[in-house]
């Protein structure tokens, strides 16, 4: 399931990234080519990972930075092929870094499987077709970053990483340590929470409607 991104502007991150982001020191020609060819193209893929986790896009800049610095370490093992994914995963954990310094409360891991988010594992589809995933796919994307933004961390990694991001379950798995079967747990609670939350926000704008028709007539 791809969320939309109708409207870009709304979407934390999907905008120009600064210039000092990149600006890091390769040590050799080799490395600066490489850099350039495999991982500037992502930047703002990272940029915007960055902006879904700390939740500011200054500070986002500054954990994208951090993980240029740590690709560079390593980029002469980075393949054409998992470029994209090593980024990610290292803007990831620049991340998390970040949040334990800053934010930790923000990193308190809820339980992972209740009996009905085990139950709907079951029959989770490949293409993450679900009641849940309809709804919010008909949300309006400012509504949507909302409700994403006021998500527990565990559960907002695995909606940005798997909806917005549009990695694999297994590519997930990877990048945040935890199995499979935990990803699934973390992304069927969060669309819940969504759905509960884009619930919530329809009831109050057809309050708001009402209220302003009977003020009217």
């Amino acid at each position: 399931m791809d969320i939309r991104r109708d409207d870009a502007a709304t979407w934390p991150g999907d905008c120009e990234v600064s210039s000092e982001v990149a600006d890091v020191a390769p040590r050799t020609e080799d490395e600066a080519r490489r850099f350039a060819r495999l991982i500037v193209p992502h930047l703002a893929d990272a940029h915007t990972l960055a902006c879904w986790i700390t939740g500011d896009a200054i500070d986002a800049e500054d954990v994208v930075q951090e993980a240029c610095l740590r690709t560079l370490r390593v980029i002469a093992t980075v393949a054409d092929g998992d470029a994209r994914t090593r980024m990610l995963a290292l803007v990831r954990r620049a991340a998390m870094v970040w949040l334990r310094k800053y934010r930790p409360a923000a990193l308190v891991t809820p339980d992972e499987f209740g009996a009905a988010e085990r139950e709907r594992m079951m029959w989770f589809e490949a293409d993450d077709t679900t009641p849940e995933t309809a709804l919010i796919a008909k949300t309006n994307a400012a509504n949507l970053q909302a409700a994403i933004a006021a998500l527990p961390a565990p559960f907002r990694e695995a909606i940005v990483l798997r909806d917005v991001r549009g990695l694999s379950y297994r590519e997930i798995a990877e990048m945040t340590g935890v199995p499979i079967g935990t990803v699934m747990s973390r992304l069927a609670r969060g669309r819940t929470r969504l759905v509960r939350t884009i619930g919530r926000q329809a009831r109050r704008a057809t309050s708001k409607r009402a209220f302003a028709s009977r003020k009217v007539s």
